[in-house]
């Protein structure tokens, strides 16, 4: 099968921006690696994406729209479509060079108990502008179909692990708001699940106490104590304990944490410390429900660049080897971005995107949604 030129982009959990990335694929190899970008989402975008979440939370389908919803779809859109725009004008690439853009919106509610998941972006209104065919919605054809609709990527990471010469079996972890999890272990099939808590817990904790969206370069959480008697009482919660395939809504933890975390009236550095340590600690609980023991754990995401938490996870997964997407020669920044190139060309040619060890789903489905330009 002839690769193709595609452009993933990838609005996360962490609410900081939109990573683009273009990928040359057959959807099932990857030939190269191209340019990336990415476009930060304003102040005024952040407030606007956060009301979005909370307006989001009573949705009773993925196609009910409030006001602000709609106000918040369309802001998506026109950031999504004004970092592309930026991007193929930076790198000089033609619209026309394009085959197909992998559009993951913004995910504002993740249910799948309910069957529901929902992603905010206009699809439609991104292909008129772009003049590009994109391909989206590719979580709720395996939700619908009682699958858990995440993670999505596994696929990608299996690829991406068959390039590398490392000791297997390999995790590839990636520490959004969620962090989750691909175990890979030869030619078996993957087992993914969502760990627990990413950065979601501590960016909101920083941006309450101290008004920053995060805790650059783990600084805070470097000076503070952890707390490991709250560490333990969050990792009580009875998620830990249940085998893959299993998946989170970025809030679900923001309850038990706060009845268990014991926050409220600490300092600020010891809030960070002890809640990077519960995504450390969470990340590292996986290996208790994998088939065994990872030797080699690739971290992507933001949370890759947080040198306190992949401390703290080196030392809780000792003595496997610890190290960056960055570092085997991927990217740490855009590689969910480039996940969903990868998986919009697997879309257009019907082949499988998630998978029973992956998302619970029945048997092996593609899914998305193909929308051209009017």
């Amino acid at each position: 099968m002839t690769s193709m030129s595609a452009i993933g982009l990838m609005s996360g959990t962490s609410l900081d921006g939109v990573d683009v990335a273009l990928l040359n694929t057959d959807g099932e190899r990857i030939e190269q690696f191209g340019p990336t970008g990415y476009r930060a989402y304003s102040d005024d975008d952040r407030v606007l994406l956060r009301h979005a979440l909370g307006a989001a939370a009573n949705l009773p389908d993925r196609t009910t729209r409030s006001r602000i919803l709609t106000e918040v779809e369309g802001m998506i859109t026109r950031v999504h479509a004004d970092a592309v725009e930026t991007f193929l004008a930076a790198n000089g690439i033609a619209a026309a060079d394009i085959r197909v853009i992998g559009f993951h919106g913004q995910t504002v509610l993740h249910r799948p108990e309910r069957r529901v998941t929902v992603q905010l972006g206009d699809a439609q209104a991104l292909a008129s502008q772009l003049g590009i065919p994109v391909v989206s919605d590719l979580r709720v054809a395996d939700v619908e179909a009682g699958g858990q609709g995440a993670p999505i990527v596994p696929v990608y990471h299996q690829a991406l692990v068959r390039m590398l010469d490392v000791p297997q079996p390999v995790c590839v972890v990636n520490i959004g708001g969620v962090a989750n999890v691909t175990f890979i272990d030869g030619d078996a099939a993957p087992v993914a699940c969502d760990t627990g808590p990413g950065n979601a817990l501590l960016d909101d904790f920083m941006r309450l106490r101290t008004g920053q969206f995060q805790d650059r370069d783990g600084a805070t959480a470097a000076a503070g104590r952890v707390d490991a008697d709250a560490v333990a009482r969050v990792l009580a919660h009875p998620y830990f304990r249940q085998a893959p395939p299993k998946s989170l809504d970025r809030n679900d933890f923001r309850g038990w944490v706060a009845d268990h975390g014991g926050l409220v009236e600490c300092p600020v550095a010891d809030g960070a410390a002890t809640l990077t340590a519960i995504t450390a600690a969470s990340i590292a609980r996986v290996v208790d429900v994998l088939p065994k023991p990872p030797k080699t754990w690739i971290i992507a995401g933001g949370g890759a660049h947080n040198p306190t938490l992949m401390r703290m996870l080196a030392e809780r997964v000792a003595p496997a080897t610890v190290t960056t997407a960055d570092s085997v020669g991927w990217s740490v920044d855009a590689l969910e971005a480039q996940a969903f190139a990868f998986l919009a060309v697997r879309s257009l040619r019907g082949l499988p995107l998630t998978f029973p060890g992956t998302t619970g789903v029945a048997a092996p489905m593609t899914g998305g949604v193909l929308v051209k330009p009017a």
